[in-house]
């Protein structure tokens, strides 16, 4: 088995939990800028000392409501400036956060707090009370429900003042490294989310490693600032919310991803956490806004030569002339993208899915470095990341330090470390399952180490289609390449047992509103478009794309466009915009078996 190793760089001690960073730097720094909270159109800041308080505050207040070291307590919320100060006041007390999707359907909020056995839990809005009340006669264990919106942290500070400092002290420095610290539920792309048991040292030897190792620079620029928008449910979003108070990062939130646009501008943050969709948003909102103001051409130029500049810096440089060209095109087009996101920005991170080379190499081109990492819930969120100096475009990076990375002989992506889970919750058999006798955890994902140490995903081991033919087949890659068509939303790629490879793709309604305008079709529905020649010429060009890709007996021989998008709402699509593949092969069975009638 091929493996490869990062030594560690930070040597964590198993007495060091989560809070002792903001208790200490609220101390030695009361002053410092800790975090920004938009109130208005400003954005406010708080300092070290001012957050320190409200997180104490609340933790008094679940302390005084009966909440005993161990016990759970779901969040369920937005991402928002409250979030955090509940997760470290969750913590403060001792207490394990729970953390809940905003979007998740009453069934799915009643298995989280049920399973986990949750005490009490915060909402953010009324409609998610609802959802909870809905359920609480079945849920024994839940003794409050707290909402954000109804004032319910002011509510718990108050009724925590008989709470005295050194009982807080107690409570919070009375935990350690191997108490669990989080239950985070995995999305569920298959049947029941698994509770994943995750530790203060899982979160800190991970969040420590990376921001003193290989993002070290990303952290330690003055005036350094992030802006996080992807849910903080999940673990990816909770693992950068750590980093960020590890390193006094200042760190803001945008709980609506249609305020992200005039969120860039007004804060103007120094990095940023995106997942594959948001980058190809971007791109495909650029592409469009130039068509529709008659500078396609130049848009187009200007991607090609901010790629092919990118990829003459990974081969030795860029010539005089490509250099000339560049420079042209950073004054016409690359500023104007850049000034999008506050000017500032120069440096991002990807998780979550396959970026796509071509993309990595336009960004890097426009001047806004994207770093892609990878990992899964069960590993703490990252396990290899690509580093400042040394961005291989097209792999997901190297281990972190402390992290070795193995691929088993059936090419499944094998891992180890002090940042692996503890296991899930509620369930030895899984856990048996996840991690073999000799410690390995096998993640599901199919890829290859390179001769540096730099790993490539290829696929995920349960969607290896198998045609009739006998043919292997991994969907993600061709997927992902028609995914980036401006007017794609989803690809989803079938054939096991059939006797070729063909797919289903939705449209983005967002994207169909500049086409219709461009194209004099301002009054036509989804569903007529999903039928319009037009729109079937330029999905085909996507297929023939990623066609070129593959071999031909893995080529997709035919598409059928649904007349529907796929959502998260819809059920379809998780919160971090992975398709959920059992669940759309099972709704749309009939256009699967129509693509083969």
């Amino acid at each position: 088995m091929r493996e490869y190793s990062v030594p560690v760089l930070v040597d964590v001690p198993l007495s060091a939990t989560m809070t002792d960073t903001v208790f200490q730097r609220a101390d030695e720094e009361p002053g410092v800028v800790a975090l920004r909270r938009k109130t208005g159109d400003d954005w406010t800041a708080v300092t070290a000392k001012e957050f320190r308080d409200q997180v104490a505050g609340v933790a008094k207040g679940l302390i005084a409501a009966g909440l005993e070291p161990g016990d759970r307590v779901a969040l369920m919320s937005r991402t928002r400036y409250e979030w955090t100060v509940i997760d470290y006041a969750i913590w403060s007390a001792g207490a394990v956060g729970v953390p809940i999707y905003e979007t998740s359907s009453a069934d799915q909020v009643k298995w989280i707090i049920s399973d986990s056995g949750a005490k009490a839990v915060f909402v953010e809005l009324e409609s998610h009370e609802e959802t909870v009340r809905e359920s609480v006669s079945e849920l024994p264990e839940l003794k409050n429900v707290w909402r954000i919106e109804g004032g319910a942290l002011d509510e718990l500070t108050a009724s925590g003042s008989g709470v005295s400092d050194e009982t807080l002290a107690e409570r919070r420095t009375a935990r350690g490294g191997t108490d669990l610290a989080t239950i985070v539920y995995t999305s569920g792309t298959t049947g029941r989310p698994k509770g994943c048991r995750l530790t203060h040292d899982n979160l800190l030897f991970t969040a420590r490693n990376v921001a003193q190792g290989p993002l070290e620079s990303l952290f330690t620029e003055e005036g350094r600032a992030a802006l996080l928008f992807l849910p903080l449910a999940h673990s990816f979003a909770r693992i950068i919310e750590v980093v960020l108070v590890e390193t006094g990062t200042i760190l803001a939130h945008t709980p609506n991803m249609k305020n992200v646009g005039p969120d860039l501008q007004g804060f103007r943050p120094t990095f940023l956490l995106g997942v594959p969709r948001v980058f190809e948003k971007v791109y495909n909102g650029a592409e469009q806004k130039a068509t529709a103001d008659g500078k396609g051409k130049i848009f187009h130029a200007a991607a090609d030569t901010a790629v092919a500049w990118s990829r003459a810096r990974s081969a030795g440089g860029p010539g005089l002339g490509l250099k000339l060209k560049h420079a042209a095109f950073d004054k016409l087009v690359y500023g104007k993208l850049r000034a999008a996101t506050g000017g500032r920005l120069s440096v991002a991170v990807s998780g979550g899915s396959a970026l796509g080379e071509r993309l990595g190499h336009f960004f890097r081109g426009v001047g806004i470095e994207v770093f892609e990492g990878w990992g899964l819930t069960e590993t703490s969120a990252p396990s290899t990341v690509n580093l400042p100096g040394a961005n291989k475009i097209g792999t997901v990076g190297k281990p972190f330090p402390g992290v070795t990375i193995g691929i088993g002989e059936d090419g499944e992506v094998l891992v180890k470390g002090r940042h692996l889970f503890d296991g899930y919750w509620n369930n030895a058999e899984a856990t048996a399952e996840a991690i073999d006798t000799d410690g390995w955890f096998h993640t599901g994902d199919v890829g290859e180490l390179d001769k540096d140490g730099y790993l490539r995903i290829t696929g995920r081991k349960k969607e290896i289609i198998v045609t009739a033919a006998g043919k292997n087949v991994a969907p993600a890659p061709m997927e992902d390449h028609i995914r980036a068509h401006p007017l794609v939303s989803q690809a989803l790629v079938v054939g096991d047992d059939r006797p070729f490879v063909a797919a289903l793709v939705t449209l983005d309604p967002e994207a169909l509103e500049q086409w219709k305008a461009a194209n004099g079709k301002a009054g036509a529905t989804l569903a007529e478009l999903s039928t319009d020649p037009a729109v079937l010429a330029e999905v085909q060009k996507a297929v023939d794309t990623a066609n070129k890709f593959v071999s031909k007996a893995e080529q997709i021989k035919k598409f059928t466009v649904l007349d529907v998008d796929i959502t998260e709402e819809s059920g379809h699509v998780t919160p971090t915009l992975k398709v959920k593949r059992n669940i759309v092969m099972r709704d749309f069975a009939k256009d699967i078996d129509a693509l083969y009638g």
